[in-house]
């Protein structure tokens, strides 16, 4: 038995704060930037200090005998999570979909820093509740929700892991051209991509594509099933639109590229860490033996 005191892990992203002076360099060209265009440094400022005030009390509930670290998003491909860590999320709910990928079982739980800008469907955990609620999900004694995660394994046996949805397709603009196939279906694709979802993600991007559609697919976020939904897919002599949505529950996905360059696959609108995905390459498709231990506190 390990004893090693538990870790809060800390997980935030640049505010837009941040974010302007990486571009500009100084508050002044910020601020020069923003007022030639009708807007307010002053806003993102204090939005920004709303944030880091929110970070501090969030910092301060943890258990004083614990050991605090705190990662950016940008960072964490590079971050060690540990059996011991419990990890924090302090941030919009998409933040939870960016940790999701890198935690294997850890508990994961959300602090939401702007009620009024942010739903907080996954980021629920008050601030006056935080230090209550770390010490139970590190004994084990609080509500957890087991969320189905999406999955692509290429041939290579290179693998990436999505809570809301993967995409398949084409970097650019241009046409997505593949094979599809699924059991005994199978037929050749030129569309604007695929993304295959879990029901975490049958909120974001995939119900937009469901109302374009008029294509429904019940898809809650606990059962072990997600589904796959292709954007305009172009009818042809030599491509098909048949198998453009369904569910996942036991068989993959198959995808198979014709592009000869430009093909990828990427992660919860994360472009930068993607799978490329050139000609002649495979990908399965389908619900992860890995689920997000989300608290619900």
């Amino acid at each position: 038995m390990t004893t090693t005191a538990p870790r809060t892990v800390f997980v935030t992203r640049e505010t837009d704060y941040e974010l302007l002076l990486a571009r500009h360099a100084t508050r002044e060209q910020a601020r020069f930037y923003l007022e030639t265009r009708g807007q307010r440094l002053a806003d993102l400022e204090t939005r920004h200090a709303q944030f880091q005030a929110v970070l501090r009390q969030a910092r301060d509930s943890a258990p004083a005998d614990w050991r605090q670290a705190l990662v950016r998003r940008a960072d964490l491909d590079r971050f060690l999570f540990a059996p011991e860590d419990v990890i924090v999320a302090v941030g919009q709910d998409g933040l939870i979909a960016n940790v999701a990928k890198y935690v294997s079982g850890q508990p994961v739980l959300g602090v939401n820093p702007a009620p009024d800008l942010y739903d907080g469907v996954l980021v629920r955990v008050p601030l006056d509740k935080l230090n209550a609620a770390l010490r139970a999900s590190h004994h084990g004694e609080i509500a957890i929700e087991q969320r189905t995660m999406v999955e692509a394994v290429l041939d290579t046996g290179e693998k990436l892991v999505a809570l809301n949805e993967l995409f398949v397709g084409h970097r650019s603009h241009q046409s997505a051209r593949y094979r599809i196939s699924i059991g005994d279906s199978a037929e050749n694709h030129s569309s604007s991509g695929l993304i295959v979802a879990s029901g975490t993600g049958a909120t974001g991007w995939a119900r937009s594509i469901m109302e374009a559609t008029s294509n429904s697919i019940l898809l809650s976020p606990h059962e072990h099933a997600v589904a796959y939904f292709v954007r305009e897919p172009f009818p042809s002599v030599a491509t098909a639109t048949t198998l453009r949505a369904g569910k996942l529950d036991g068989t993959p996905l198959s995808i198979t590229s014709h592009m000869n360059e430009g093909g990828v696959i990427f992660a919860d609108g994360i472009e930068q860490d993607y799978l490329a995905f050139d000609w002649g390459r495979q990908v399965s498709l389908q619900p992860s033996s890995r689920m997000l231990r989300l608290v619900t506190a």
